[in-house]
C-alpha cells in the first residue's frame, strides 16, 4: 500500500517521499488491518523554529479512521512523532477487540 502524500503550498523531494513511504509500509507491516493512509504536510505560518507539520489518517476497516498531527523542526521528526502517536492509538483499538 502507498501512501497518499500531500504537500500544501509547497514541493516535495523525492528523499522525503521514500521517507514517508519507508515509515507508512513499516506500520503497514505491524499493522496489516490499515487499508489507506493519507499524509498532509504544511509550512505552519510564521516561519519559526517549529513550522512543519505533518497530519496522518490512517483508515482501518470496522473502525472510526485514526488522525494524529504533529509540529516539529523537520517534517522527518513530524512524521516519527505524528506515527508514534497513532501506533499508540492502533494498540489501544487493538486491545478493545
Amino acid at each position: 500500500m502507498e501512501a497518499t502524500i500531500k504537500a500544501i503550498h509547497f514541493e516535495i523531494s523525492d528523499r522525503l517521499v521514500s521517507f514517508i513511504n519507508k515509515k507508512i509500509d513499516k506500520l503497514v507491516r505491524r499493522y496489516e488491518s490499515i487499508t489507506a493512509a493519507e499524509v498532509n504536510l504544511t509550512l505552519v505560518k510564521p516561519e519559526t523554529i517549529k513550522n512543519k507539520e505533518a497530519g496522518i489518517k490512517l483508515t482501518v476497516p470496522g473502525h472510526a479512521d485514526l488522525f494524529a498531527a504533529k509540529t516539529a523542526d523537520s517534517f522527518e521528526e513530524a512524521i516519527d512523532l505524528s506515527l508514534e502517536a497513532l501506533e499508540k492509538q492502533l494498540e489501544k483499538e487493538k486491545g478493545k477487540k
